[in-house]
């Protein structure tokens, strides 16, 4: 995908990684951390649009969705939050957080059967995170931390949609290694900075927080403190 001039002042960082790498954990404590310096940030995460969000969960309810479907109604997603919160938000000067970017449905969507150059293609109008950290933990450890007490794995996440097995664990588990094996792929390509997952939190967190302070001067997305008012 190529990269495009920038012409905004904000900052994109991005996350990436399995079920269970503890990405998301990461990200909020990023949130957290710049919202203390006072910093202008923003949240956004994966299939969250409120304009497309009542179609995908009807359409997983009824079992409608085909691969192609699935892609398409996740790059819907993407493309409304893009256009109405990523882009303008960068614009005017904001640190944008994002728990997953377009590289999760290149993995997703490959795996489902879906074409990769297709895939790539229907994204290539969003640009790049200036930040990519992807959360590399060995598949058996991320398992073991999504399925700690949860009851029961839905359809779709566990990939029960293709057929590779009617144990939603073991379904569940043939689906995240290939994903994972996506993400490998991509890892050198797109210039993830991989991060140790296996880590502790705070280990984790103080890497991501020194790759942050070293390229970025925080001081210019502080609020003022008329604008705090």
């Amino acid at each position: 995908m190529p990269d495009q001039e920038r012409k905004y002042p904000g900052k994109l960082v991005a996350v990436e990684g399995l079920d269970g790498s503890g990405k998301s954990t990461q990200i909020y404590l990023v949130k957290r951390w710049l919202e203390t310096l006072r910093c202008r940030v923003y949240f956004t995460e994966w299939n969250s649009s409120l304009l497309v969000k009542k179609s995908t969960s009807k359409g997983k309810k009824r079992n409608l969705l085909t691969p192609t479907t699935f892609s398409l109604i996740h790059a819907t997603d993407f493309a409304d939050r893009y256009e109405r919160q990523i882009l303008p938000l960068l614009r005017a000067g904001y640190i944008v957080l994002a728990d997953r970017y377009f590289y999760t449905a290149l993995a997703r969507d490959t795996v489902r059967g879906c074409d990769p150059a297709w895939v790539e293609k229907m994204y290539s109008f969003a640009g790049p995170p200036d930040f990519l950290f992807y959360f590399n933990v060995p598949l058996e450890v991320s398992l073991a931390r999504i399925l700690e007490g949860r009851p029961a794995l839905k359809y779709h996440e566990a990939g029960l949609d293709m057929g590779w097995s009617t144990d939603p664990y073991e379904s569940f588990r043939i689906f995240q290694g290939k994903i994972r094996d996506q993400y490998e792929k991509m890892r050198d390509r797109f210039s993830f900075i991989s991060i140790d997952a296996t880590q502790g939190i705070p280990t984790q967190q103080t890497i991501v927080r020194a790759h942050l302070e070293k390229a970025m001067d925080l001081s210019k997305f502080r609020l003022s403190r008329r604008s705090a008012l």
